[in-house]
């Protein structure tokens, strides 16, 4: 079982915003995947439970981002026949 989970930023300019704030998710949460796009200001990410939205909002805050949504759903492998 896994929850997709999409995120909105506020203030990502470049590839190390991007390292940065994956970083302090991976440290925060059991993430089974962090992919980030600083141009489209969106993070994907993996996780086998659902995330503490409070947490997480805290804890891009404390990055000096801003997390404008987030979105959480489960995620379906997308293979050749979906």
């Amino acid at each position: 079982y896994m929850m997709e989970i999409t995120l909105k930023i506020e203030g990502m300019m470049c590839s190390m915003c991007a390292s940065h704030i994956n970083d302090c998710i991976r440290k925060n949460f059991n993430i089974k995947k962090v992919k980030t796009s600083h141009r489209k200001g969106e993070i994907e990410l993996l996780s086998e439970t659902i995330i503490d939205e409070d947490k997480l909002r805290k804890v891009i805050h404390d990055t000096g981002y801003t997390l404008i949504s987030i979105k959480q759903e489960d995620y379906m492998k997308k293979g050749l026949f979906s």
